[in-house]
């Protein structure tokens, strides 16, 4: 028994202890945007024929309209020079032609060409056969109505890199879209003049009654600079060059010259002052341009009288006339030497004093120049208010004198701005749209509108199809991807026992099928550590999940091997292993709790597989749970144990009944097997909890009946071509012998 020792956990705590499995779930990326594509592949074959159609239908049944189109140019106009209003100055070329054509689509002309042509009362341009009521623009939904439509029909644009605008209408009738155009250029041309007229008469009238105040404040200012002339006391000067500004120059490299002049003096002072008398002529220049020659001279002789007063001290003694004599002369040295270095000492203060005391003047002429220089410059500000005051004025009188000369020249020269290049004429052909644009078109967006479908449908779908989204439901490692199986010609055949025709591998050994059951007992046998578990029970979520197909298979899979494998129907509700393997149903588990059979004769043989025995479920009983519960089941999984390598317990679906959660408790290893596009990720994590819940060592997950040629699945097992030279590539014929006779032992 593989869960002995295991306790339920608590309720509603995860067992975090049974799964060491985490997963991360990737972001989108372009492989999974095809493979959702591939997928949903029929919703983007139906958006694109729904597109197809629906492209050839507005290709075939568009309208046969007549596009008619006139040309103008508009100029700067021959008055430019003279212009004194602001209409018309726009800040370039661009922004004055996007303004005209703004002007051109604008309410006030539409509505003007309308009322001039009543197209309000026009069956032409309203579409309509036969007379219609008569209307007036006054009432404001059909003025709407009407200039709406006009509007949306012409169509104004500007021809690149030149002046001229291409205006043009679509309709139904090619006299009516010429004689539109027409009327809405000549209407545009007679509003561009009148509102130019009245814009150069307005500003005329203006300026002249604002020239008079003007003229009053140009003499003012004028009056206000000359008399701050006559205070400063000059006629005229450069404000950036005169006197005090050299003075303050010349000042100021004076100053900067003595502070130098100081500052060298000090470091000389302070460094004599505080230095080794015997170490002064060597180490600084005492005056500037000159040598301490006398000292170096003193300094000698003394040094010269020391020696030969030693020569004869040793020789003479200190007594002798000769050697006082010498004696004094080094004193008078000395007295010499110290009246010297004060000299110096002295010189060096004088020379710091002086620099100082120039310093100082030097410093306050400059600020009393600079005081000066600031009462001037507040003046000269004022002056130059003054003066730009005066020359503003001026300036502004003399130019809006001249334009009112030309004021009345004006207006007469800006109605040739305009020039009409091409005059609308009736089309003679219509202009119809390509169908292959049209039908293109309608494929692109249908193509689009498709692509959102698939992903919306995608994002709704909360069936499990993808191995790694179920990892990341479950938080549980997948043990193998068992594809749908697909019975072949030799399957249909009668000579097929009932067990080759239900269990795939027998026929198949080496198809992805079979390999995939290869790949679920590797991964079960390496699944948990020290040895592979011996109890192995199989279940699933919900019904119809493939559970009792991959507990048969892996049955005959493990009983591949040198290994005997016993497989047991736990499903007492619902029994079918009996039927897939053609065995008698009438004696199985049931019988063997009960006691009115006995283990060993109890379970059957399959002669396809020799080391493969089956214990069917037997008679349904009224109490499955509490059989299953009992203590006689664990007696027969314990003498199951000893006999079999391996035993392998179909179990009915978890969310159904609890039978599952029982068998699972005593298990080694519990598999839980998801159905591709069946079940859904609230069920199979539901199942999940429960498991863990109640302490079953659940191992994995088996993701069942996959289509390999699904886009998420594509080339999985692209290498089933691949030869074998294992066991499992061998006949079930070479193990028959050997399997029956260690079996018939064993049981003995």
């Amino acid at each position: 028994m593989g869960s002995e020792n295991t306790q339920p956990p608590l309720v509603g705590v995860p067992d975090t202890s049974q799964n060491k499995f985490s997963t991360t779930v990737t972001d989108t990326t372009l492989s999974e945007a095809l493979i959702v594509l591939r997928k949903r592949r029929w919703v983007l074959i139906v958006a694109i024929l729904l597109g197809l159609a629906y492209g050839i239908f507005k290709a075939e049944s568009q309208p046969r309209l007549y596009d008619s189109y006139g040309r103008i140019q508009v100029r700067a106009g021959s008055s430019n020079e003279y212009r004194v209003s602001t209409v018309g100055e726009y800040g370039g070329d661009a922004s004055r032609l996007l303004t005209e054509l703004e002007i051109l689509k604008s309410d006030s002309l539409m509505l003007t060409v309308c009322r001039e042509m009543d197209l309000a009362n026009n069956p032409d341009f309203l579409e309509v056969k036969g007379p219609v009521p008569h209307t007036s623009l006054d009432d404001g939904v059909v003025r709407q109505d009407t200039v709406h439509r006009l509007q949306s029909n012409l169509h104004v644009a500007l021809v690149p890199k030149t002046d001229i605008i291409r205006i043009s209408y679509s309709s139904l009738n090619p006299k009516m879209s010429a004689d539109i155009v027409n009327r809405v250029i000549a209407d545009y041309i007679q509003r561009s003049y009148q509102v130019r007229f009245e814009s150069s008469r307005q500003v005329s009238e203006f300026l002249s009654g604002t020239l008079e105040g003007l003229k009053q404040e140009v003499e003012t200012s004028q009056e206000q600079m000359m008399d701050m002339q006559r205070r400063l006391g000059i006629l005229g000067f450069d404000p950036n060059r005169n006197q005090i500004n050299n003075s303050l120059d010349d000042l100021s490299r004076a100053v900067g010259a003595a502070k130098l002049a100081r500052i060298i003096a000090e470091a000389r002072y302070r460094v004599l002052s505080g230095m080794d008398p015997n170490t002064i002529e060597g180490t600084i220049e005492l005056t500037p341009g000159t040598a301490p020659a006398e000292l170096n001279q003193l300094r000698g002789q003394l040094a010269g009288a020391r020696a030969s007063y030693a020569q004869l001290e040793s020789s003479l003694g200190p007594n002798h006339p000769q050697a006082k004599a010498l004696k004094a002369q080094i004193d008078e040295l000395i007295k010499e030497i110290d009246a010297e270095q004060n000299r110096l000492l002295i010189q060096a203060k004088q020379n710091y004093v002086v620099a100082r005391a120039n310093e100082d003047q030097t410093t306050a002429a400059l600020e009393a120049q600079k005081a000066e220089a600031y009462k001037l410059r507040d003046q000269l500000v004022e002056y130059s208010l003054r003066q730009r005051e005066f020359e503003a004025n001026r300036n502004l009188y003399e130019g809006l004198q001249q334009r009112l000369r030309t004021a009345s020249v004006q207006s007469g020269l800006e109605s040739l701005e305009i020039d009409i290049v091409d005059r609308a004429l009736p089309p003679a052909n219509p202009i119809l749209r390509p169908q292959s644009t049209m039908i293109m078109t309608a494929l692109a967006f249908s193509l689009l509108a498709g692509i959102v479908v698939a992903f919306l449908m995608e994002s709704l779908d909360t069936g499990l199809r993808s191995i790694a989204e179920i990892e990341s439901i479950t938080e549980l490692p997948s043990l193998a991807i068992i594809p749908r199986a697909r019975r072949t010609s030799a399957d249909q055949a009668g000579t097929l026992t009932t067990a080759q025709r239900n269990i795939g591998i027998l026929t198949q050994p080496k198809s992805q099928f079979a390999e995939s059951f290869r790949s679920l007992r590797t991964s079960l046998l390496l699944s948990t550590a020290g040895h592979p578990p011996k109890f192995i029970v199989l279940t699933s979520a919900t019904p119809s999940e493939g559970k009792t197909t991959a507990a048969s298979n892996l049955a005959a899979i493990l009983a591949q091997r040198d290994t005997r494998v016993l497989l047991i129907d736990g499903d007492l509700r619902r029994p079918n292993i009996h039927h897939r393997f053609g065995l008698n149903g009438k004696i199985g588990l049931t019988t063997v709790l009960t006691g009115a059979t006995k283990l060993e004769e109890t379970v059957q043989r399959v002669p396809e597989i020799p080391n493969l025995d089956i214990l069917p479920s037997g008679p349904v009983p009224p109490f499955p749970t509490e059989m299953l519960s009992s203590g006689a089941m664990d007696a027969i999984l314990r003498r199951c144990g000893e006999i079999y390598d391996y035993v392998v317990i179909d179990s009915p679906p978890i969310l159904s009944v609890t039978d599952g959660v029982i068998l699972g408790r005593q298990a080694d290893a519990v598999v839980l097997v998801v159905r591709h596009g069946k079940s859904s990720k609230h069920v199979v994590r539901r199942a999940r909890d429960i498991l863990l819940r109640s302490g079953a060592g659940i191992t994995g997950i088996v993701l069942n009946a996959v289509d390999l040629n699904s886009p998420e699945y594509y080339g999985y097992y692209g290498y089933s071509g691949y030869s074998y030279s294992s066991v499992d590539s061998e006949s079930w014929e070479s193990h028959k012998a050997s399997g029956e006779a260690r079996r018939s032992g064993e049981i003995e």
